[in-house]
C-alpha cells in the first residue's frame, strides 16, 4: 500500500497544480475591485474548473489521508511546488532562477527521505 499512497499522493499534487493552474487562466487580467467583480469571478469556466479539480483532489486527500500517516503522506505533497514550477515556466513563461532549482532539489531529496522508511 505504501508505493500505492506514494503515487495517489503525487497524483494529488499534480490535481492541485491544475485546479491552481486553472484558477490563474481565469483570474488572469481581471480587475476585481468590487464584491461584483469578486462574484462574477467565480462564474469564469476557468474558476468553475479549478474548483471541480479541487473537489476531486480534496476527496482524494482523505482517502490518502484515510489510508496513511500523515507525517509520511504530507511532506510528499510538497511535489506540488515541483509541478507550479514546471508550469509556471513552461506555461506562464515566468523565470527559472537559480534559487528555484535549487529549492525543488531540496524538495525531491526531501521527499526521497521521507518515503525511504
Amino acid at each position: 500500500m505504501t508505493f500505492l499512497l506514494v503515487i495517489l499522493t503525487i497524483l494529488n499534487s499534480i490535481l492541485m497544480v491544475t485546479g491552481q493552474t486553472l484558477w490563474k487562466l481565469g483570474a488572469s487580467g481581471k480587475e476585481i475591485h468590487s464584491i461584483g467583480q469578486v462574484l462574477r469571478l467565480f462564474l469564469n469556466p476557468y474558476i468553475i474548473s479549478g474548483l471541480m479539480v479541487y473537489a476531486f483532489a480534496s476527496v482524494l486527500w482523505i482517502y490518502i489521508l484515510n489510508k496513511g500517516e500523515l507525517s509520511y503522506v504530507y511532506p510528499i505533497q510538497s511535489t506540488a511546488f515541483i509541478f507550479a514550477l514546471i508550469i509556471g515556466v513552461s506555461f506562464f513563461k515566468e523565470d527559472l532562477t537559480l534559487t528555484k532549482v535549487l529549492g525543488v532539489l531540496v524538495i525531491c531529496l526531501g521527499v526521497i527521505i521521507i518515503t525511504r522508511k
